[in-house]
């Protein structure tokens, strides 16, 4: 795996499409690795993190590792008002769009 300092200037370099679909990739290997499901199974975007199984615990192992991979710091309220994979992609994405152009 790629340093942590390489891998968020490659994301910040990319046009907003690009850096949405690397993180949703990133957040989907997140999850699957805590729901213990292999790479080919499907993992809805636009279902509650609860109702996937998940725990807050496991929850915020998610969050702890997304915030050190992507040079972050993401709020607890984010996961509880972001309840789907799908909208926790869309405010990392803006996080990182807002990062870069702040730069």
């Amino acid at each position: 795996m790629p340093p942590v300092d390489s891998t968020i200037q490659r994301l910040r370099e990319l046009p907003r499409p690009e850096l949405a679909e690397e993180i949703e990739t990133i957040a989907l290997e997140k999850f699957r690795a805590v729901l213990l499901m292999d790479e080919s199974e499907d993992l809805p975007l636009d279902v509650s993190y609860f109702d996937l199984g998940l725990t807050s615990l496991r929850l915020t192992e998610i969050r702890q590792s997304l915030e050190q991979l992507l040079d972050l710091s993401i709020n607890v309220s984010v996961l509880f008002n972001e309840p789907t994979i799908l909208h926790l992609v869309d405010h990392l994405t803006q996080a990182i769009t807002d990062q870069s152009q702040n730069a």
